[in-house]
């Protein structure tokens, strides 16, 4: 990933605490097999607030990428996500876009550490024994998926298009 230029604009009103400790980045970057993508952020340095977005040069229509996670060497897959993407793990978690939903660029095993963490919440705030065996029989699932034991299918839809899995592997339909 070649880094192209990066904007910075400090001392801005932050939309959570209203200080003006908010500073607002914007970096131009080419990716390799996807195209030259902007990338948003805003950091507020008071209170920790935080947003960022992925937006692609030039128009895309919807798009859905599946994916076979096979072996370890799938681990290291390009991902692109926008906020707008949706990223599903069928039979065990839908990471939905939203208000609060990052874009951001990554690699297939930084999709499974984010599920990872949602999940591990979710164990840790289960109210009864049955949602909390669930959840670890998950964990203990994704964990063998990370060394490489078991397969995974993971699947992005992204209506914008801003979102990618970057592999010959990847299966791409259309999405609206």
């Amino acid at each position: 990933m070649a880094e192209d230029k990066i904007d910075t604009v400090s001392g801005q009103d932050c939309p959570m605490c209203s200080t003006k400790n908010l500073t607002l980045m914007e970096q131009e970057m080419e990716i390799p097999y996807f195209g030259q993508v902007f990338m948003f952020s805003m950091t507020c340095s008071n209170c920790k607030y935080h947003k960022a977005d992925v937006e692609c040069a030039k128009k895309n229509e919807g798009a859905k990428y599946t994916y076979d996670i096979e072996s370890e060497e799938d681990l290291n897959v390009r991902v692109v996500k926008s906020s707008h993407g949706r990223v599903k793990i069928p039979h065990m978690i839908t990471m939905e876009p939203g208000e609060v939903a990052q874009g951001y660029v990554s690699n297939i095993e930084g999709i499974l550490r984010r599920a990872k963490m949602i999940i591990e919440s979710a164990r840790d705030s289960a109210e009864d024994n049955s949602q909390r065996k669930k959840a670890k029989n998950m964990l203990k699932k994704l964990q063998k998926v990370m060394w490489g034991q078991e397969k995974l299918k993971i699947i992005i839809e992204d209506k914008t298009g801003n979102s990618s899995i970057i592999s010959e592997k990847a299966v791409k339909v259309k999405f609206k």
